[in-house]
């Protein structure tokens, strides 16, 4: 299978990773926060930047903002006497005389692609709230307005963070997040000097710009919503992804957990909610894409700090690879791999059959993938006989099959059983109604 980029978009990937490079060498010592900063645009989400003040987040986000052509980009110091229509647009006033709240939204972040909001902390409460919608639905709901907003990606930066019930839910709302400390290393501080006199303080501009379509393109093929081309996630790599997410999650909550009882402050809470672990997939389509691939590999899973971690915050990144590594080395080397493959092409088989029952008419190892249809035909072989055919054989088949796999992992257990238990519905369909 050809997992190549089709030329025009190879030729686009360049150019991505061109401005990349030039907003890192314009950005002295932040390859982490740039890398974190195009994913974001790569994969349609949102970035917070996390620093005290004069650290440049602002140039940081004009900076990226710079490289592309062709996007609207609305701009915002947040405060707390701000209302929705700061962001939002004024109200019509002959329809508010109606009783109908209806914004004026031209100029505003519903019709920009690209935002910045400054200190979005400082904003209130109510405020915040009503940004939920617009920043993950990409819609403004309010009163009787519901419109698609063209938001494509939205970058907020703080110089402290607000925990509320409401800012938990906006924090969510930004998967991509770093905390940037300011540089006291001589070499660093001399290359930042270098780049102040240079441009003053102000942006670099680029020798050529990237057309906006050109990004949308690129996100459109990494979110799955390209006609021509597919970035295929395979079916072991993304069920070993959400393991690493798990194993992850649990062993960073214990050392938060721990420092914490020790007294060295902090919260031990730490949660990867789902909409990030949905979102997960798309990093990894990104990272296959800037590779030139069509197609994830396992090594793309060890970068999803990208993600996962905050950038500059050393042990987030220390215990993703920690969590990442021992479940890779694990799972290498008790081939696990191979049996994880076989088993979720049995879970695509009983899908298949789920939505098309005649299928169960057919022999059971017809569907399935080479290698998953040879051990079933073994097994058939030795155990029912090759004659037989119907429902009844492929229950037997099917349940005998699982029964006599040995798990080579906890996880394979676990899904073993729980693929048994769905042979079991598929051949009992009405038994949950008796």
């Amino acid at each position: 299978m050809d997992t190549q980029l089709p030329p025009e978009l190879d030729a686009a990937v360049t150019e991505f990773r061109e401005a990349m490079a030039f907003v890192e060498r314009r950005a002295v010592n932040r390859t982490d926060v740039v890398k974190k900063l195009f994913c974001a645009l790569l994969t349609r989400e949102h970035v917070l930047l996390a620093a005290r003040t004069g650290v440049g987040k602002s140039l940081l986000a004009n900076q990226v903002f710079a490289m592309f052509e062709g996007a609207r980009i609305f701009r915002m110091q947040a405060s707390k006497e701000q209302q929705p229509d700061t962001y939002f647009g004024g109200l019509d006033l002959e329809e508010l005389k109606k009783g109908r709240l209806i914004h004026n939204t031209e100029g505003s972040l519903v019709e920009s692609e690209l935002g910045f909001i400054d200190e979005i902390f400082d904003a209130n409460d109510y405020t915040l709230r009503a940004l939920l919608t617009t920043l993950n639905e990409r819609r403004l709901v309010r009163g009787v307005q519901d419109v698609a907003a063209r938001v494509h990606t939205v970058i907020g930066a703080a110089n402290y963070i607000r925990v509320t019930e409401v800012t938990e839910a906006v924090l969510d709302r930004f998967l991509y997040k770093a905390v940037i400390e300011p540089d006291r290393e001589p070499f660093f501080m001399y290359r930042i000097s270098q780049q102040f006199v240079l441009h003053r303080g102000g942006i670099a501009q680029p020798p050529r710009r990237i057309p906006f379509a050109t990004l949308q393109r690129l996100s459109n093929v990494v979110r799955g919503h390209d006609r021509d081309v597919q970035v295929r996630v395979p079916a072991e790599i993304m069920f070993f992804t959400n393991l690493v997410l798990r194993h992850y999650e649990t062993l960073l909550r214990r050392a938060r957990k721990q420092r914490a009882k020790e007294g060295g402050g902090g919260s031990p809470d730490f949660y990867i909610s789902p909409r990030t672990q949905a979102k997960s997939l798309d990093a990894l389509r990104a990272i296959a894409v800037m590779n030139r691939r069509t197609e994830v590999q396992l090594e793309d899973v060890a970068k999803m700090p990208i993600l996962l971690c905050t950038a500059g915050v050393r042990e987030e990144r220390e215990i993703f690879l920690k969590a990442h590594d021992s479940l890779a080395n694990h799972y290498t080397a008790s081939h696990a791999f191979e049996q994880l493959r076989n088993l979720l092409e049995l879970q695509d088989v009983l899908d298949r059959v789920r939505d098309d029952p005649a299928l169960l008419e057919r022999p059971i190892a017809e569907l399935a993938a080479h290698p998953v249809k040879v051990s079933m035909l073994e097994w058939a072989k030795q155990r029912l006989g090759l004659g037989e055919t119907g429902p009844e054989h492929n229950r037997r088949l099917l349940t005998e099959y699982l029964e006599g796999v040995n798990a080579l992992t906890d996880e394979l257990r676990l899904l073993r059983l729980r693929l048994l238990d769905e042979v079991h519905h598929l051949f009992n369909p009405d038994e949950g109604w008796k």
